[in-house]
Parts: C-alpha cells; structure tokens; sequence
C-alpha cells in the first residue's frame, strides 16, 4: 500500500518529511535522529508512543512512568523553542502499528531512530522496518545509547566477550574513540502540525499523585536538569568517589542512572567529560582524583556490558546463562517473598534497603548488592522475582543492567559472584553504614539502639533493647532465617544441583557434556501475582483503578502469615554454545514463542509437607513465638509494624562530605573475597557453560572493585 498525504496534517507537499521517533532518548542534545533529521533540511515531525503492553510483564513501574510523563513535558518545551510545533503524541498497544499510521496521517517519508538493545525492542524494530520498507518508506537508525554498538567490540577472534573485564579492556583501546557528542539543532522546520491529532498520556491515576509528589522533591527529570546534575557531579562528588562512593548512609554516589536510562543524558557526553578530567588531574599528580574517575568510568562500563550482554543473549532476562543453574532448587515461598519487599527480614540493613526502594524508587548500589544477595542465598528465591521487583519500583529500572546485576549475585556469569558466597548483613552493615544512620533512617523502631547493636540487635543485652523501646519479634521482627541455617540450606541446595546436573548428564544419549540436551519443554519460574501490583493496565480509568491501587499498597504493607516452601527447577540455561549467529545483525525473520505456563511449580499450603532439600519444614508462621527457634524465625505479626512507610521520604540531596577519619572502613571492604574461583571449587562447571570460550584465568577486578547492582551509574 503506498503512502499518502493526510490532509488533516498539511505541509511539505513535495518535499523530505521526516518522522523521529523518540523512545529512550529523551534529549534534544547529541540525539543522532534528531541530528540527522534536522540535516536533512527536510520537515521534520518528532512522536512519542506510549504502549508498554508491548513489554508484558515489562510494563513500567509506577514512578517509571511518572518519570517518563515529566520528561516529556520538558522534551516538548526544548522542542518547541527550536521551532518544532509540537512533539506528536500517541496511545497504541502496538508502536509499529501507530507508527504506520502516523507516516500515513504525515505523509513522511523517512523515519529516523535511535538503537536499543533489550530483545523486546530489537524485535520491534526489526519489524517496523520491514513494514515500512515494504511501503518505501527509507528508515535509517543511529546509536544514541552506547560507546560503541555491540558488533564492533569483538575479542581477536572475532567472537563477543564472555566476560566483564577483557570486554571493557577492549572498550578503552580501540582504535578509534567514541564519537564526540552533537550539539542540539539550531533549528528544526515541522511544517503544520496544528491539524495533527495526538492522543493524551496518562501515566498516573489519582491514587498515585500524592506519592509522585515525593518523588518531585528529590527528583528533576529532563535533559536539562540531567546536565545540571552531571555538571554537579564533576565538579563535586566525582574526585573523592573512591573513597566515599560505598557509603550508604550520604548520597556520595552520582545519581545520575534515571537521566542515563531515559535517555535524558549522553552516555558519551559523561564519557568524554570524565575522561577530560582524569586527564586534568593526572597531570597535576591528583592520583586519588584519577583513580576515582577509572572506578567511575567501569561503572559506565559495566552499563556497556548489560546491552552488549542483552544483544548477544537475548534471553539473559530470563534464563542463567551458565547452564548448570538451571538445576539449581529455588524456593517458591511468596511469603518469604513478601516479607523481603516490606523490609520486615528482621536485618536491618536488608530491611532499611527494601523500606527505601518502596518509599523514594531509590538505592544505593551497596544496597541493591546486599538486598539481591540476601533475596538469593539467603532466602533462595528465583532471582526473576527479585528483578521483577527491582523492575517494579526502582527509578532507573532498566531490563539489560537489571538482567546483568541479577545473573552476577546470583553466580550465572562467568566472572559473576560465587553462588555459595553468603555475605553477611551484620558485617555488610558496619561496612557500609558504620554509624548506622542510614538504618536508623529507614527503620525509626531501631533510631534510640546503640551503634555497637543497631546491625544486630538480636545480640544486644534486654536492657538496652528495653531502653531503646525495642521487642523483638513485636515492634521488629526476629530474623526471618539465622546464617548459619541459611549457609547449610545453601550447601545442601548445591549439592542437590550437582547431582542433578550429573544425572542430567548421564542420560545424554550422545555423551557430550557441552549441551545439556533438549529442555524448551521446562519454562521459567513464573511470577507471582502479587508482582502485578506495580502494573496499571489502564491508566487513563483513574476512578476503575482506586480500589485496585489501594489494594496493592495494603498487600505491600501487611504481610499474610501463609506458610509454603517447595523446591522448584530453575529457569532453562540459554543454548549459548552452539549457536552460529554472532548477533552483528538481529534476525529478520526472528520470532517470539509464548511461554508455556507452569501449573505444577508451587504446591498448595494446605497440602502435604513440602519437600526442601530432603527435610520437611515446620508451618512455622502459625504459632506465636515467643523465642527464636534454632534455624529460622518469624517475621512479624499482622498488626505488630509501626513502620508507616512512604511520609516524608525523599531521596538524600548530595552534599559535600564531611572531613572524617571513616575512609579506612572502606580501604579494603572486599578482603573478605575468595581466592578461589568458583570454577576452581567445581571444575565440572566449566565444562558445561555454553559459552564459546573463556579466558584462561579469570580476573577479580569486577568482583573487587565494581561488586554492585550496575544499573546504579556510579
């Protein structure tokens, strides 16, 4: 079908129209869409869909999306003052299609778009660019999201990296530099848009404005507002961030991961800046000052890594990718799982991280390190869970690095944490809140506990409990599971996994011991429902939803006492090992199969004792304890949280740090790592990673210096 002129958009009767379409690029600076367009000299009309039921259970969370409304307010203002009539607005829960649509309503002739890397979105674009060739329409995409795009960062052998550091060593010394970022338009021509139709968004009901209202506080989203804290940054934070980057309890971090994932700020921009001021203060001998800039550069990196990971394995946001996790037996306890998300674990530095992400959308990324390790060794959920919830809540979720912190706590990357590696959050807490005000912050039932007790109070004598009002098990619960119990249901968890991973490797019928055989037919853990609460299918029915929203908010703050733990198998390991596509190009003709539903993954409470690890677990929920029985404890009781959660909480405004003499409680905060490698503990295990090869030894720089959730930039 060829295209025509609508005549309710008029303009540009013979000449080059050209529709940009704005995604997570939310900027009017180095866009190379934009920049390309505005060259051409043609008409130029910039859009925006909003469908993110394309995304499935991807949907944006409730403060992604009041993030997103108020970045395209302030993307609009920046376009109309370069001439722009409008930025073109529309409702879809199809993006290809309201863009075939909109090309028609325009008469344009070339859409123009910045690249993206999560599977969904490589898809997508794959497809919009058939259908619109096949109506001779030019599209043309740029990268506006990266360094370098993902096919051009290969080791010697013209194969992707495997692992963090030689991929980031590669990153630096290629040959030539990125490029240096586009100044915005002078100008942009859009024609008459006036008759144009655009659909309004709505990204929030009435039930959520007062909590997006906090968030405006702390927050100012924008491309304009994103310079201005970068510009803060370098000139403040960034030349002690060695030093000061891993305490929790002061904003000494960068802040800056929301304006990077929407696209308000280059990362190229950052790249360049920060590079010129390494260079400064090298030559002016600032060796801590240049140190700080090389850590924070790797953190730029690691975001690197998530897509080129994405784009080389699209399944890394649901599958391990080291193939014998997916015998790993996770438990499926969704009141383990609730209890972790209220922050009610009965250790204060997990539960202070988990009240801070519910209230601001915002954590450190110590924080996220401590919370996603207990999530996972501790409680031994599905790590999917965990970056759902992460997905759900968090300002800066993002797919590819929210994958790629996952997979690294959970040990399914080759240079990722040991699996059997238990931090522990008494520790963790002196660590990283050696004063304890960031707990006493979040959990204001432990403010009046003495700081030799506040990151275990569980060990503090009564009289000090008593003084400092606490009782445990009431106003703040007992922990959930002591380590010790923790550590050996890990052990006992792992050697189940081996041995199922050696039977599995038994029964092969040709003896390789590469693949691990068919197994599409075992789908993934699915999510519990409860998941669903940040998802708002619906938000222009603002008066449908209020029940719905105040529903969600209660089952976040009241825990049901419900008692079920079963062993599930774990996600399906990706085919990575055999595959001949290098990921240079996606699939033209690349498909997505609907997963099959796992009905008999998680048992009824009510039904017979569960089996964990070859031991029956007590319905411990159910009777009142008045002592903590050896192995795991309650929670909390229903009525017992004086915890009100969302008043007031703001994320912390940077400040210059006070001079003190706690530097040193960080100097050497990872001496506690392994010298043995996972691999070494279990050789088995490298002979059944699908990946096409691996470096000879394996470096502990990512572990040493950059143990973080990385998609926190800095």
């Amino acid at each position: 079908m060829s295209v025509s002129s609508s005549p309710m958009c008029g303009g540009g009767e013979t000449g080059m129209r050209i529709v940009v379409w704005f995604r997570r690029d939310l900027r009017v600076e180095d866009n190379p869409a934009l920049a390309a367009a505005a060259r051409a000299g043609g008409e130029v009309v910039p859009a925006y869909v909003w469908s993110p039921e394309e995304d499935g259970p991807y949907y944006p969370g409730r403060v992604s999306r009041w993030w997103i409304s108020q970045s395209l307010q302030h993307l609009d203002a920046s376009l109309r003052r370069l001439g722009a009539e409008k930025l073109v607005t529309r409702r879809s829960a199809d993006a290809v299609v309201a863009l075939l649509q909109l090309v028609r309503d325009t008469g344009a002739t070339h859409v123009y778009f910045n690249h993206l890397y999560d599977p969904i979105s490589l898809v997508r674009d794959h497809r919009l660019k058939e259908m619109l060739t096949a109506e001779g329409i030019v599209v043309q995409s740029f990268n506006a999201d990266l360094l370098y795009e993902p096919w051009e960062v290969v080791d010697d052998e013209g194969q992707p990296f495997t692992m963090f550091a030689p991929f980031w060593n590669r990153c630096l010394s290629m040959l030539y530099d990125p490029p240096a970022p586009l100044l915005p338009p002078k100008k942009i021509n859009s024609g008459n848009l006036s008759m144009c139709p655009s659909d309004d968004l709505i990204f929030e009901d009435e039930s959520e404005r007062g909590s997006n209202a906090l968030l405006a506080r702390a927050w100012r989203p924008g491309w304009q507002n994103a310079d201005k804290a970068l510009t803060a940054f370098l000139n403040g934070p960034l030349a002690d961030y060695s030093v000061n980057r891993k305490k929790a309890d002061s904003a000494s971090t960068s802040l800056l991961s929301p304006h990077l994932h929407f696209g308000e700020l280059s990362v190229r921009k950052v790249f360049h800046l920060v590079r010129m001021k390494q260079l400064v203060w090298s030559n002016e001998g600032n060796h801590a000052a240049e140190e700080s800039c090389t850590l924070f550069l790797r953190s730029i990196g690691l975001r690197e890594y998530s897509r080129y990971l994405s784009f080389n394995h699209p399944s890394s946001h649901e599958r391990p990718l080291l193939a014998h996790l997916r015998f790993f037996p996770w438990v499926v306890n969704e009141c383990y799982f609730k209890i972790w998300r209220q922050g009610r674990t009965g250790y204060p530095l997990v539960d202070a991280g988990m009240r801070e992400l519910w209230a601001t959308g915002w954590l450190h990324d110590r924080i996220r390190v401590v919370v996603s390790s207990f999530f996972v060794k501790v409680l031994q959920l599905p790590w999917r869970w965990g970056m759902k919830y992460f997905w759900d809540t968090l300002l800066d979720a993002d797919l590819e690095s929210d994958a790629l912190g996952w997979q690294y706590i959970t040990g399914s990357l080759p240079d990722g944490r040991e699996l059997d590696r238990i931090d522990n959050p008494q520790f963790e807490g002196y660590k990283f809140d050696p004063h304890g005000e960031y707990v006493r912050r979040w959990i204001p039932e432990l403010a009046r506990l003495p700081t030799e007790w506040i990151h275990h109070p569980w060990d503090a004598p009564v009289s000090v409990l008593q003084a400092a009002g606490i009782e445990l098990g009431s106003n703040y619960p007992l922990p959930i599971i002591e380590l010790d119990a923790a550590k050996a249901r890990l052990q006992e968890a792992l050697s189940e996994m081996w041995q199922l991973e050696a039977a599995s490797r038994a029964t092969m019928n040709n003896g390789m011991e590469e693949g691990l055989g068919d197994s599409s037919e075992v789908p993934p853990i699915e999510f519990p429902q409860e998941l669903q609460m940040e998802v708002d299918r619906q938000p222009a029915q603002a008066t449908a939803n209020v029940q719905m929203t105040a529903r969600r908010r209660e089952d976040q703050m009241v825990p049901t006492m419900t008692a079920s733990l079963n062993r599930a198998e774990t996600e399906v390991s990706a085919d990575l090992g055999n595959s001949e596509d290098t990921r240079a190009q996606v699939p033209f003709h690349a498909h997505l199969e609907p997963r099959v539903q796992r009905q008999d993954a998680i048992q009824n409470a009510e039904g017979p004792a569960l089996r964990t690890n070859g031991f029956h677990q007590p319905n411990f929920f159910q009777q009142p304890q008045q002592r903590r029985p050896e192995g795991v404890a309650p929670s909390v009781s229903e009525a017992s949280s004086s915890w009100t959660g969302r008043e007031g909480a703001v994320v912390p405004v940077w400040s210059p740090p006070a001079a003190s003499g706690h530097s040193e409680t960080f100097a050497a905060d990872e001496a506690d790592v392994s010298s043995r490698s996972y691999l070494d503990r279990h050789p088995q295990s490298h002979r059944l990673m699908n990946w096409s090869q691996l470096s000879q030894s394996l470096t502990t720089g990512w572990e040493v210096e950059n143990s973080v959730q990385p998609n926190l930039i800095g």
